[in-house]
């Protein structure tokens, strides 16, 4: 039987991050389902060697953040941490009715959103905004469209208390995980004592810390990119040049397409994507009026509910564009079913509002420049993605 926690695996280049991966046992069908793992399971687990020892995420090419910076000193992530949080997220009794859990919306299989326009919570109500990637938010400096929520933390713990999301309350569902004896006992372990909110905000956003990507098409020509002019024929320094030979080769691989590369030019040229979508995450995680929704009767204002500050009416979060094939639709309301009518939408300046983003200009781009950026945007940008199993549940 396969143990329950994540294992460690092997030390990242020597150093204290550790190369992990979820392993559970038991039936595909017994996945989700409340009841499904033996309290016994659960404390052989708890005792396991390195349960309770901090680790880092070891993070894809092309994200250059030390995430060990990025981690909150008082939620350091451990196994066993992690994996109380993966249960968390897939737990739909978190949800007044035991319909909805973080993983309905933000769904490993559907590039950790829903792929609708906007999402369903309990008693089918809909949202008014469509669910964002938890790819890589271990980089936020804010979370959701508005930013109203300043750490992972905060954010973990807001659904649960939205009357049209998941319609309970924190401490409801502390009392209810405190029940549960197979709960009970990995709060006491983890955190010392039973859940509470906090605890409960800890775990899950300690899970969602794990949840990282990258190794795509465009991070593989990001780092050939310098070599591309270096001669290994010149080459002394025999370390280096099987360095840059790998470099190279895996370039090689992983080589875009013609048009996906003369989108890449566009996406740092004339489209200006890069703009906004920059970076290691391609998002600058600032807030810009690009004209989605303005022209409604009554527009979401987005950032200005949080500010109050005129000029961020109808802002939102810049989005990652990783990954973005997988996440359709897109905008924060999800008004644009594909890449292809996001860039129309840049291409025509966005809509017109006096808040618009003085970075949202015409473009001019002709059919086949429209055609070579939604390649880039779909084959250069996807990449490797954290794995995640579905676990069974206290």
């Amino acid at each position: 039987m396969k143990p329950l926690l994540l294992t460690a695996l092997t030390l990242a280049g020597g150093a204290s991050a550790l190369a992990f991966q979820h392993q559970i046992s038991g039936r595909t069908d017994d996945r989700a389902v409340p009841g499904t793992l033996p309290l016994k399971e659960i404390e052989t687990a708890l005792a396991a060697a390195n349960a309770h020892t901090p680790f880092v995420p070891e993070g894809h090419l092309g994200l250059t953040t030390d995430l060990a910076k990025v981690i909150p000193a008082d939620n350091p992530l451990t196994p066993a941490k992690v994996e109380l949080g993966r249960q968390l997220y897939f737990d739909k009794r978190l949800s007044r009715d035991g319909t909805v859990s973080c993983a309905t919306c933000h769904d490993p299989a559907r590039g950790w959103t829903d792929c609708d326009p906007v999402s369903t919570g309990i008693k089918g109500q809909k949202g008014g905004r469509s669910a964002p990637t938890v790819i890589n938010r271990v980089l936020g400096k804010t979370q959701f469209w508005d930013g109203r929520a300043a750490s992972l933390e905060e954010q973990a713990v807001g659904p649960i208390g939205n009357p049209i999301e998941m319609g309970f309350s924190t401490e409801e569902a502390s009392t209810l995980l405190n029940s549960i004896p197979g709960y009970k006992l990995q709060f006491e372990r983890v955190f010392g004592g039973g859940a509470n909110p906090d605890r409960i905000g800890k775990a899950i956003a300690a899970f969602e810390r794990t949840i990282v990507s990258g190794a795509s098409k465009n991070d593989y020509y990001e780092a050939a990119k310098p070599l591309f002019d270096w001669d290994p024929a010149e080459e002394q320094d025999a370390a280096f040049k099987a360095k840059a030979e790998k470099i190279l080769e895996q370039e090689r691989e992983h080589r875009m397409s013609p048009s996906a590369e003369r989108g890449r030019e566009l996406y740092f040229g004339k489209a200006s994507c890069s703009l906004c979508h920059v970076g290691e995450d391609l998002t600058d995680e600032l807030f810009h009026n690009i004209g989605i929704g303005m022209d409604k009767k009554e527009p979401d204002l987005g950032r200005f509910t949080q500010t109050k500050v005129e000029a961020d009416k109808g802002a939102f979060r810049t989005p990652t564009l990783r990954n973005i094939a997988l996440t359709a639709p897109y905008m924060h309301d999800g008004s644009l079913p594909t890449l292809r009518e996001v860039v129309e939408h840049y291409d025509q300046g966005g809509r017109a509002n006096p808040y618009l983003s003085k970075k949202v200009f015409k473009l001019n781009l002709t059919l086949q420049e429209k055609q070579d950026l939604v390649r880039f945007l779909e084959e250069a940008l996807t990449g490797a993605i954290t794995e995640v199993e579905v676990p069974r549940l206290p």
